[in-house]
């Protein structure tokens, strides 16, 4: 999986098409969620596995998939985890009753973790060494970029036809992207894995994280992530009410801006470690700063903008730190499990803090989670620092 002088943009840009249709599988549920009671009036406090089980499958699937796929193989996973998520969102478009969609919700995490371990791999590996900063830059917008759509596009098709109609839709571009994809890879030479050893997962899980290279992006995604979907979440309560909406919706875009801009531009002329490590003390700044304005809607989305920084390094940081497609695959499977576990878990653990402790006790924990995210990295570095000294 060379890339030519100039890379291959376009096949890049169709693969983090696949990204936005691997966060659409999110995105379908999580926007339209209040809409949901209406299609399963019984679910009640059920409702909430229908975002929930996608990330499970991560949870406890993650570095499976980062072995799977590069035994597999990259082109053939990620086609066939698009062609099994067009095919789960065309039976949801059918209409399903309720226990039937959560069995196929956890068939759709499998789909989900196989295309976010193998698209950005496969993107590394095509893009120039000067533009794979850039390119995994591009990448780590998938989520943000997916919600804005379908918050534009997704939800008033739901509202019009229904929800039915949003999953048809987004079976209709898994499809697309899937038939694109295995035009545009098919030269693409094989290149099998290691053998999968199901029988020594623990073991390859304490391997992993052991490693400072192959679990360093991972473990910092771990604090990121933690922190990112709890503030969307908890901040808008302490702003002013008129502000609220434009936060929630300004302050992920700010994140991209920042990502795609001050990002692309550092990771040009520092490693991605380092902006990594930027991007946290940066938001522990911010941090401060609303802290002491509480309330203030230009320190809220500055808070959530710098993180940004954090969020296209660190896929970056995979691609540096570690140089087969192979461990890539580890390191994005270890990063898709960190992912998932900061995504489940900060929410309610922030929210228990805010409650016991207020406004200042969740900043003061989110600013000490920023500190440690940064503190983990350099920790890690300086590892293997000392591994390179033996």
């Amino acid at each position: 999986m060379s890339p030519n002088d100039r890379g291959n943009w376009p096949l890049i840009l169709a693969l983090w098409g696949a990204g936005l249709g691997a966060a659409a599988q999110y995105g379908k549920i999580s926007v339209i969620y209040d809409l949901l009671p209406a299609v399963w009036p019984g679910a009640g406090a059920r409702l909430g596995w229908a975002v929930g089980l996608v990330g499970a499958v991560g949870i406890v699937l993650g570095v499976v998939a980062g072995m799977g796929v590069a035994r597999i193989g990259y082109r053939r996973s990620l086609l066939w985890a698009l062609w099994l998520g067009a095919a789960l969102s065309a039976v949801q478009a059918a209409g399903l009753p309720f226990g039937w969609f959560l069995a196929s919700r956890v068939i759709e995490g499998a789909s989900h973790l196989a295309i976010v371990v193998a698209a950005p791999t496969l993107i590394a590996a095509l893009a120039t060494d000067r533009d794979r900063g850039l390119a995994l830059t591009l990448w780590g917008t998938f989520f943000g970029v997916t919600f804005a759509l379908i918050a534009w596009a997704g939800r008033p098709l739901a509202l019009g036809p229904g929800p039915e109609a949003l999953f048809a839709a987004h079976a209709l571009c898994m499809g697309i992207l899937a038939l694109v994809l295995g035009q545009g890879l098919r030269t693409l030479p094989p290149t099998p894995g290691p053998p999968l050893r199901l029988g020594n997962l623990l073991a390859e899980h304490a391997a992993l994280y052991a490693s400072p290279r192959l679990a360093a992006a991972g473990i910092g995604w771990l604090f990121y992530t933690f922190c990112f979907v709890a503030l969307l979440t908890l901040l808008p309560p302490f702003l002013p009410e008129g502000s609220r909406a434009a936060v929630q919706g300004l302050a992920p875009l700010a994140a991209i801006a920042v990502s795609m801009t001050l990002g692309v531009v550092a990771l040009r002329r520092f490693s991605a470690v380092r902006v990594v490590v930027a991007g946290f003390l940066a938001s522990a700044l911010a941090a401060l700063w609303l802290w002491a304005v509480p309330g203030s809607p230009v320190a809220a989305v500055a808070v959530i903008g710098v993180m940004g920084l954090v969020q296209g390094a660190s896929f970056a940081a995979v691609a540096e730190l570690n140089e087969t497609p192979a461990d890539r695959a580890r390191a994005n499977g270890a990063m898709a499990q960190m992912g998932n576990i900061g995504n489940t878990l900060g929410t309610p653990v922030i929210a228990a803090v805010t409650a016991g402790a207020g406004y200042g006790g969740m900043m003061a924990g989110v600013t000490a989670i920023f500190v440690a995210g940064a503190a983990a990295h350099l920790a890690l570095a300086a590892r293997r620092r000392a591994v390179i000294r033996r």
